[in-house]
């Protein structure tokens, strides 16, 4: 069966807003698929997922090659990986407001990539998750192939955009 990934990467502020709201979906069986969920420090336990704080850098890969859906936060290298096993990754940022972080740089570093590249489903708004899951493959389609297809291009815009940001 099919498998849903969320990872939400290894800082230390909860990322409750994410893991409970995907945990919920899978509970009142929106999602059918088996969800595996690398919580972090979240504070909330899923109760319908398979979860783990950490997996191994080996694991991680395993579950992006593995899975149909990748749902990541905002951070470079968790949404980097899935790009590069050829995966659109459905990203969701942290956000300063819901004390997920220290400041909105997810959100800004997000919506650049996303208008730069086209490469990733960025989701702002919790509540738009769940139709980006239902209409995922659909969407995934409307994306560049991103890494797959060029990855030394992509990787010189990445990193210009990077250093413009910070």
């Amino acid at each position: 069966m099919a498998m849903i990934f969320v990872t939400v990467g290894t800082h230390e502020q909860p990322f409750n807003r994410l893991i409970g709201y995907v945990d919920r979906l899978k509970g009142k069986g929106v999602i059918a698929e088996d969800v595996v969920m690398q919580v972090g420090f979240s504070t909330y336990e899923p109760k319908y997922s398979v979860w783990s704080k950490m997996f191994s850098y080996e694991e991680m890969i395993k579950k992006v090659e593995e899975a149909h859906i990748v749902i990541t936060h905002g951070g470079p290298a968790s949404f980097i990986m899935p790009l590069q096993h050829g995966k659109t990754p459905v990203v969701v940022p942290r956000q300063h407001q819901f004390g997920e972080h220290v400041n909105d740089h997810q959100v800004e570093f997000v919506k650049a990539v996303a208008d730069r590249m086209g490469t990733i489903l960025p989701v702002y708004e919790i509540n738009e998750l769940e139709s980006v899951i239902i209409q995922y493959d659909e969407l995934a389609t409307t994306k560049s192939s991103g890494m797959r297809s060029n990855n030394k291009i992509f990787n010189q815009m990445l990193e210009e955009l990077i250093q413009e940001m910070f």
